[in-house]
């Protein structure tokens, strides 16, 4: 199967497709690696909502992808910054997301991200305001029986004066969840706006604070996510973390050897990548559970570079990717984001996402990734 495709300067050469399509193997969720895969959301192209406007969501295909994933074997981390969280989708459309998902998915293994997106920053004017829209949103998520992510908040970042500040409003919204939660510390990288999260510049300082908060609440804390796409950092947390409490990996640069882990210790997953890698994520732990460590290597090492390129800097306009895969991948039957965020990378960039997953197996449908993959340059104008 060819096609031709442009480079930078608008030249065009043949490539032909080389991969072939991953094997498929359900994880089992009684290994001792817990691993979720954060889910995009599909939206609605047909309404007549201004993308800037409330998200319009398709459920059904929506709803289809996450049954994907736990057919699979993978956990659900629900209503993430990968579904567009604060980005499209806002938190009565979060809300619905979830609901959905509990009652749709029943036996999949969900954790739902509860945050204080409602509150905008520029309206929260005291720390009570924050204490109370994380309660707000974790009591609306167990009302539905959904276990609770707690989300770093743009507004705390804005109001807080220092680390006791976070160590505060964090002992207040942990004692307000009904079972032990899962932390986010997110990096600035993927949102600009909590730079300087848990009171410092410094990791070592942030570090620190996190700890305190984990330290002091162990019995409502089952982890921490952190994605800061430094996997030193991540090793030097997670062999500071008391024993019981697991270390989620959010980075979508280093997944293969933290998960992998050392003689020390290994990290768990919760990954945006896990969203287009889902085939090969599943694949590869099935071989890791086997006690075939090499054979998980040779299928997530090859992922690498596609994850790399996916994530790039702008960070946050990752899902841009996610979503093109998806689409290429027909589980969608169009390339539409929420908020427009389809526009939010070049071309140049789509051509090279779609050779890497070509390259690593990605593509389920060679025809129909090729076929969706020239209507995209005839857009184009290629």
């Amino acid at each position: 199967m060819d096609l031709q495709l442009p480079d930078e300067n608008g030249r065009l050469s043949p490539y032909r497709l080389t991969g072939t399509p991953i094997q498929t193997a359900e994880f089992s969720r009684d290994y001792n690696r817990v691993v979720f895969s954060a889910a995009h959301v599909v939206a609605n192209p047909w309404t007549a909502n201004d993308p800037s406007g409330p998200a319009s969501v398709d459920w059904t295909a929506t709803m289809a992808f996450r049954r994907h994933l736990h057919d699979l074997g993978l956990g659900i981390a629900e209503a993430m910054d990968t579904a567009q969280r604060g980005m499209g989708l806002d938190w009565p459309g979060a809300l619905e997301l979830i609901r959905r998902t509990r009652q749709e998915v029943p036996d999949a293994l969900v954790f739902n991200g509860a945050g204080t997106d409602h509150l905008s920053p520029n309206d929260a004017r005291s720390l009570d305001d924050v204490r109370r829209a994380y309660c707000e949103q974790i009591e609306a998520i167990q009302k539905i029986g959904g276990r609770i992510i707690l989300m770093a908040s743009r507004a705390l970042t804005k109001l807080a004066k220092g680390p006791q500040d976070y160590i505060d409003i964090y002992r207040d919204a942990l004692a307000a969840c009904d079972e032990p939660v899962v932390l986010h510390w997110l990096g600035d990288m993927f949102d600009p706006a909590l730079a300087g999260y848990w009171g410092s510049g410094s990791f070592e300082e942030a570090m620190e604070t996190a700890l305190t908060v984990i330290g002091e609440n162990i019995s409502k804390v089952d982890g921490i996510k952190i994605s800061l796409l430094d996997k030193d950092k991540e090793v030097v947390m997670r062999r500071r973390l008391p024993e019981g409490v697991k270390m989620y990996t959010g980075d979508d640069f280093n997944y293969p050897e933290l998960i992998e882990g050392d003689a020390q210790g290994h990290s768990h997953a919760l990954l945006g990548i896990f969203d287009p890698l889902a085939p090969a994520a599943a694949f590869a732990l099935s071989r890791l559970k086997a006690g075939d460590a090499e054979g998980f290597r040779a299928v997530l090492d090859p992922t690498v570079p596609l994850a790399r390129l996916i994530f790039r800097a702008p960070t946050q306009y990752y899902k841009t990717g996610v979503v093109f895969l998806a689409w290429l991948n027909g589980f969608q039957d169009h390339f539409i984001m929420l908020n427009g965020a389809q526009a939010t990378r070049p071309l140049p960039y789509f051509t090279e996402v779609f050779k890497l997953a070509d390259q690593c197996g990605l593509l389920r449908d060679g025809d129909l990734a090729v076929g969706r993959m020239k209507k995209m340059l005839a857009f184009y104008g290629a």
